[in-house]
């Protein structure tokens, strides 16, 4: 299964500058999630962005918040028990690209319930993690035997782009080498 940007969106949860330096490689899934979003610009892709009550963990750091669509504010671990959320995605998406925090919960939580509607679900493995390494290798192998993709950034930027002659593949390019 590919991802194609005409029927995919990119859901960045709850990247919050109180949990963040909890986490293991905080700053590389920051990069990460950076990276997915400016490409999703450059080739059309929706963006979702959650927080988990931001009265305790803060607002989305700003390396994000800057590029993203306003917040969903959640208080349910899985991004589709906040009612906002479903109404947020655009006709037509078959296929969510998952990044953020933490891997064991919102992230595990919110692709089995992505999963349970009958849509694919990508996650981008170097752009999810948790405090603890245990939690987010096994909840990546859970994942896995659930039917979810697991994949890495820079894939999912050149299936987005599909090919050399895509518009904005130079662009992407770019954002690979950086």
């Amino acid at each position: 299964m590919r991802l194609d940007a005409s029927t995919s969106a990119l859901c960045v949860i709850d990247v919050q500058e109180r949990l963040l330096p909890a986490m293991a490689e905080g700053e590389r899934v920051v990069a990460r999630c950076r990276r997915l979003a400016e490409a999703a610009r450059l080739v059309s892709v929706p963006m979702l962005l959650t927080e988990q009550y931001p009265k305790g963990l803060g607002p989305t750091v700003a390396a994000l918040a800057e590029i993203l669509p306003p917040p969903l504010t959640k208080m349910s671990f899985s991004c589709c028990g906040e009612p906002g959320f479903g109404r947020a995605i655009p006709a037509g998406v078959s296929a969510f690209v998952l990044c953020g925090l933490e891997t064991h919960v919102c992230v595990a939580q919110t692709a089995l319930d992505l999963m349970a509607t009958g849509a694919a679900v990508f996650i981008a493995v170097d752009a999810v993690t948790s405090r603890h390494s245990i939690d987010h290798e096994t909840a990546l192998r859970r994942l896995t035997a659930a039917g979810t993709i697991l994949t890495t950034s820079e894939a999912i930027l050149f299936e987005w782009c599909g090919s050399a002659e895509h518009p904005q593949f130079q662009a992407i390019r770019r954002l690979v080498l950086t």
